[in-house]
């Protein structure tokens, strides 16, 4: 049972009554038996919580970053009107707002309330206990409960990077339309004939076609298709690293990371690639098998959308049997991780040798800008200190992807804004030269 402030004014009132009217214990016992009776009228009066139905939809979308309504739906099935208060309860990182509604609902009356949440990073978000307290017609006392209505809020990746994936797609439907002539190589597909004109190379003449028709006639190229990418996300210790400043919005590698596959992975199905997605440190924390075309881009934010990194050392010899069990055929493998000296030489190398050789392998690597404008600061002592330690930092990634590309592995290394452009051009350069 819970009382109001009506009960407070109420029992000053019969304070004042047993002071300047009746000072006696009669006077209190009848103030008393005054404030009983107001409560008992309140609560032989008041609607019952059991009779309120409460239901919602048990998962809700939305890109991070954005806002969103979750509606609440209360049925009152009862014989007497619910009058009270309602508190919508979610986690604090979901930033509800307008969570508290007032309730008047007459019997077999529905109403839907609305909570709007705008979570600041991607996840799951489980809703908290729904309270009711439902009071008298008289407002001086009631009763309140808890109720859980199960719900869950995922935020999606934000991929702000989207924006640039209708140019690049636009890029590549370009590169399928090239002629033979600039496009020859390993690596191509045959697309069609065409009637032979000057200039072209006399080594695409297809004579048998030729002798069925009654001009001569040349192959066309395009871009090959149907290829297979392997996305492979380090999401151990490496991965939780801070990047950028904390006055720009500042971000874990993971999440730079994830911006870039996702542009990566649209791009990929736009061109008619199957996509692999893997996220692991020490066992398999997410993935994504043999998808393609539209529905690619849905099933990998709804897979990233709860990936957090891990503090653990990741373990890359169960990654890369992880990844050869996936990529069974000759493969594009895009590497996510980081590129400090110790995860080189103890983590890749290791590793990379047995990939390179049945693969090909790109490593994608986030930079931090902070580090790179620390080593142009110069204006006092601290910062000739700071300036030699990023220095050190950009000498050390350097000298790391120098060693991985005697290696024959292509590595890709930008800040976080940078980087899934950065991705996406070595994607069509390799569609363009036929390296996948």
């Amino acid at each position: 049972m819970v009382v109001t402030g009506r009960l407070a004014a109420a029992a000053v009132l019969a304070a004042l009554f047993v002071t300047l009217v009746l000072p006696s214990w009669l006077g209190v016992a009848i103030a008393t038996l005054a404030l009983a009776a107001l409560i008992a009228v309140d609560l032989a009066a008041l609607g019952s919580p059991g009779a309120l139905e409460l239901s919602r939809a048990p998962i809700t979308t939305v890109r991070t970053g954005r806002g969103i309504e979750v509606e609440l739906a209360v049925l009152n099935t009862g014989t007497r009107p619910a009058r009270g208060t309602l508190w919508d309860d979610w986690p604090p990182s979901a930033h509800a707002r307008h969570r508290t509604h007032p309730l008047n609902l007459p019997p077999n009356t529905r109403i839907r309330l609305r909570t709007e949440l705008t979570p600041d990073y991607h996840g799951d978000r489980v809703a908290g206990p729904v309270t009711l307290r439902l009071l008298g017609p008289l407002g001086v006392a009631g009763r309140q409960v808890r109720r859980e209505v199960p719900a869950r809020l995922r935020a999606l990746p934000p991929f702000r990077s989207e924006r640039l994936l209708a140019s690049k797609v636009r890029q590549l439907q370009q590169l399928e339309g090239r002629n033979t002539t600039t496009i020859r190589g390993q690596g191509t597909e045959f697309d069609s004939f065409r009637e032979y004109v000057a200039g072209d190379d006399v080594r695409t003449i297809d004579w048998r076609a030729t002798a069925r028709a009654n001009d001569v006639l040349v192959r066309t190229w395009r871009p090959e298709r149907n290829r297979h990418v392997v996305l492979v996300l380090d999401t151990g210790r490496v991965s939780a690293g801070r990047v950028g400043s904390p006055s720009t919005g500042d971000s874990t590698r993971l999440d730079a990371s994830i911006e870039a596959a996702l542009l990566l992975g649209g791009l990929a199905a736009a061109g008619g690639d199957s996509v692999d997605l893997l996220a692991y440190d020490r066992r398999v924390r997410t993935e994504v098998r043999g998808i393609g075309g539209k529905r690619l881009q849905v099933k990998l934010m709804h897979a990233l959308a709860g990936l957090t990194p891990e503090l653990v050392d990741t373990d890359y010899q169960g990654l890369l049997r992880a990844t050869l069990r996936r990529a069974r055929r000759r493969s594009l493998v895009v590497w996510f991780t980081h590129l400090d000296a110790a995860t080189v030489q103890e983590g890749l190398l290791p590793v990379l040798p047995v990939l390179a050789e049945r693969h090909r392998v790109l490593v994608v690597s986030v930079t931090d800008p902070e580090v790179a404008a620390a080593a142009t600061r110069r204006s006092g002592l601290d910062d000739l200190y700071a300036a030699a330690a990023a220095e050190n930092v950009i000498a050390e990634h350097a000298v790391a992807r120098e060693t991985l590309r005697r290696k024959g592995v292509r590595v890709i290394a930008a800040a976080p804004d940078r980087l899934p452009e950065a991705l996406a051009d070595e994607y069509l350069e390799l569609k363009q030269t036929g390296a996948l």
